[in-house]
């Protein structure tokens, strides 16, 4: 029997809270949320990118230099009084995004491990959870 994945918030101290990855879907599909990848214009180009989501880097390739636009080009992405779920690759840069979204006053979720999921045994990613591994779009 397999189980489904607990589809609800977890809430968070510095932001709104961690979000599942299909809830997120959910959220954006119904129009509840904007959906924000904060991973590297590099990694969306070779590791895959999810269709429709605001590509926003948190840390600039190479480098991994702050982004120093990142406040206006998120306020630019989010309507005011709306939310926003962040994705990064294991749930780490957009834990820190969300954590800044919230101190720009927007309503900020983390989205839970990423678009490539948590390191296996062998120190690779994309078998453990992750946004792929979920069967969520990507491309």
């Amino acid at each position: 029997m397999t189980t489904q994945p607990t589809l609800q918030v977890t809430p968070a101290t510095a932001y709104a809270g961690d979000i599942p990855a299909p809830l997120a879907w959910q959220w954006v599909q119904s129009g509840l949320a904007v959906l924000v990848d904060v991973r590297t214009n590099a990694e969306r180009a070779w590791v895959g990118q999810v269709p429709g989501a605001v590509p926003i880097e948190w840390k600039q390739w190479p480098g991994m230099a702050s982004n120093p636009d990142f406040d206006e080009q998120l306020q630019a992405a989010v309507p005011e009084g709306g939310k926003v779920v962040l994705l990064c690759r294991s749930g780490v840069r957009s834990v820190a995004a969300a954590t800044r979204a919230a101190q720009l006053g927007i309503e900020a979720y983390n989205i839970l491990e990423g678009f490539e999921g948590d390191v296996d045994a062998n120190g690779h990613r994309g078998n453990i959870g992750g946004w792929r591994r979920q069967g969520l779009p990507w491309r």
